[in-house]
């Protein structure tokens, strides 16, 4: 048995004063022979969601097992309990066995256009095969299916959507027929419209939305999932694809440049908003604090951004928090993090089905 006594914050307004963990589970009312357990104190909170990961990958594509391990303990060890892992080309279903590792909602593979994606990473496909591979996905997944809406075309020499209306219509149609929810990565403004009328449920980074596009996700409900770190590295890429693709890396560093503008303009209109780090590609893990913090700088209340990756989060995705008889994953920090968010970069203690897994 676990005791976590302090300030347990349920919700953003919902605060008690200590919770029990009994095999794995959690309970709010005091056990049996609760004298004989481990006590935690301090500020807790359910484990964090990390709403676009990437754990079994890396730059060259998928990795082996123990790279997948290190990369899930790197998230865990930083309070990420819950996260979607948005694409992947890896099979990490063996981490489902494991009661000391985040809990993983996958989105099965990525499917893209044919050359039109980082190679080794997504089932490369045309248009007339993209309804027999997203109902494949969505049979394999956790309910959910990533698409690549939008990528360089080599002879545009710029961003252009992957995918015509009616294909992407139908397939996402198929999709939520199976059940599942359908993701698209889009860099730029081309594709979104089309997505959002063809029914699509999230965007990845949405740096293209303009105030054309920004009411229709909000009259929709279309959820967004910025991954403002990935995003910080757009002049860098733009710097590598100058001489060649002069068009592009113009059009990446205005997407860079307006990105604190158009998602403060998203949480004006009352899109939903989610924290993602896009972590397992060329960025590294274990980095939601930080994700967190870009929210701030975007004019997200601190309150608003830590739900985007705690309890709204959380139901977003249809997985408990810290409530009767849910899993105990919870973190321990020293202060309040409503008070300030800088403290999720420092967990005091990590707790996994009810196990201390790592802390101070």
């Amino acid at each position: 048995m676990l005791h976590v006594k302090g300030r347990v914050l349920v919700g953003p307004e919902d605060v008690r004063d200590e919770l029990w963990a009994v095999d794995g589970r959690i309970t709010y009312e005091r056990p049996p022979g609760a004298g004989e357990l481990t006590t935690l104190e301090g500020w807790a909170m359910p484990g964090l969601v990390d709403a676009h990961c990437h754990v079994g990958l890396d730059g060259h594509g998928a990795v082996d097992a123990e790279t997948s391990e290190k990369q899930a303990l790197t998230d865990r060890d930083a309070g990420t309990l819950l996260i979607r892992d948005a694409g992947s080309a890896a099979d990490t279903r063996w981490i489902d066995d494991r009661d000391d590792l985040p809990k993983i909602v996958r989105a099965g593979r990525h499917i893209a256009r044919t050359r039109r994606y980082i190679r080794n990473y997504a089932h490369e496909i045309e248009p007339g095969d993209l309804v027999a591979y997203v109902a494949a996905e969505a049979r394999r997944s956790d309910g959910w299916v990533k698409l690549v809406g939008d990528w360089i075309d080599r002879e545009a020499g710029d961003l252009t959507p992957c995918w015509p209306r009616g294909e992407v219509e139908a397939a996402i149609t198929e999709a939520h027929r199976l059940g599942a929810r359908v993701t698209a990565h889009c860099f730029a403004e081309d594709s979104l419209r089309d997505l959002v009328e063809a029914g699509i449920d999230c965007i990845e980074h949405a740096t293209g939305l303009t105030e054309d596009t920004i009411p229709l996700f909000a009259e929709r409900g279309v959820a967004i999932v910025p991954t403002l770190v990935n995003i910080a590295t757009f002049p860098h890429l733009a710097d590598g694809g100058e001489a060649k693709f002069p068009r592009w890396s113009a059009h990446m560093r205005e997407l860079h440049a307006r990105r604190y503008d158009t998602v403060r303009a998203a949480y004006d209109a009352g899109i939903p908003i989610f924290v993602g780090t896009d972590a397992g590609g060329s960025l590294a893990h274990g980095l939601v604090a930080e994700e967190v913090a870009e929210l701030l700088k975007a004019g997200i209340p601190a309150r608003d951004a830590l739900d985007a990756t705690a309890w709204g989060a959380r139901e977003w995705l249809g997985r408990p928090g810290l409530v009767e008889g849910a899993p105990a994953d919870l973190v321990v920090y020293e202060a309040d993090p409503r008070a300030d968010v800088r403290v999720l970069g420092a967990p005091r203690h990590v707790v996994v089905n009810g196990r201390v897994v790592s802390g101070r």
